[in-house]
């Protein structure tokens, strides 16, 4: 059922059982795109071939992706299409904060997740722009509560600001993968660079719960990961979320180790040890699933 959706390269490890989702929900999830692609909007569900979207856009849940479907970086995990700063189709469009927002209030959501590609073309990396999203969806959806998961702004701490000072409840920006395997995965980003982002977001906007996510499969070892939850935990991030990775393409990075449930176990249970107040681990995990539910679980 997942083959379509999740392609695993023949060179690679064969997907488990435990690893697959079932695709159902055809009807939601139809209805989910007409009025996605009618206000021209893109989500980070469809542009990475997230394997939960049947599940998400069933409940209603939908991570909205702005700043256009066109990344400017080619990290080695992701399939969002790549763009070039000098493409016409790379032009912000004014009306999507407005759109964003309008279409979560169709969707008459709680909990809106917004995400966003790299726009290192960009002086302010996008951030005014995530910040007008942000302050749009909170004026049309007052009780719902706003996470963003944000790229790291070329390491501008002042374009992360703009988008904390728009008032998100919670603060997200993913790690991926651990220190070692960086220049393979993320070859255009910095461990320690993320690190103090999310540090800044802790310090300057302490109401904000913070959250990063990242993937095992790549072929990182069990010491490297609890290394990353400990520097998590020192730069004051609240919330963690480890999940398997899937090949999306062929393009992409092979899958290196189909990691076992049980070990996605030890990973939370270390997690919780050394402080987080949640850790969210397991094979179909990503950064932005069940949100609403991490969110409440770390509040409790």
């Amino acid at each position: 059922m997942l083959d379509a959706l999740v392609q695993i390269g023949s060179h690679g490890p064969r997907l488990p059982a435990w690893a697959r989702k079932s695709r159902t929900h055809f009807e939601s999830l139809h209805a989910i795109k007409t009025d996605l692609r009618r206000l021209n909007l893109h989500t980070v569900c469809e542009s990475a071939r997230c394997p939960n979207i049947h599940d998400c856009f069933q409940r209603g849940a939908a991570t909205f992706m702005i700043l256009g479907n066109l990344c400017t970086r080619g990290c080695g995990f992701c399939s969002v299409p790549k763009g070039s700063p000098s493409r016409q189709d790379m032009r912000l469009d004014p009306e999507e904060p407005a759109n964003v927002a309008r279409m979560a209030a169709r969707m008459n959501l709680r909990y809106v997740v917004i995400t966003s590609v790299n726009r290192d073309d960009l002086a302010d990396g996008g951030s005014r722009h995530f910040a007008q999203t942000v302050r749009e969806v909170r004026r049309a959806l007052p009780d719902a509560r706003v996470e963003v998961l944000t790229p790291d702004f070329c390491g501008n701490l002042e374009a992360v600001a703009r988008v904390l000072d728009a008032g998100p409840h919670v603060f997200n920006h993913n790690m991926e993968t651990v220190e070692r395997l960086y220049r393979r995965v993320r070859p255009q980003a910095d461990y320690h660079q993320s690190l103090r982002v999310l540090e800044f977001a802790r310090n300057h906007r302490p109401s904000a719960l913070t959250k990063s996510g990242f993937m095992v499969g790549l072929g990182e070892f069990g010491d490297e990961v609890c290394g990353l939850l400990r520097d998590l935990r020192a730069a004051g991030t609240d919330v963690a979320t480890i999940g398997q990775y899937l090949q999306p393409t062929r393009r992409n990075l092979p899958v290196a180790e189909y990691v076992e449930p049980r070990q996605f176990d030890d990973y939370r249970d270390f997690g919780l040890s050394i402080g987080f107040k949640m850790v969210f681990s397991g094979p179909l995990v990503r950064s932005s699933y069940m949100a609403d539910h991490v969110s409440e679980q770390a509040h409790r």
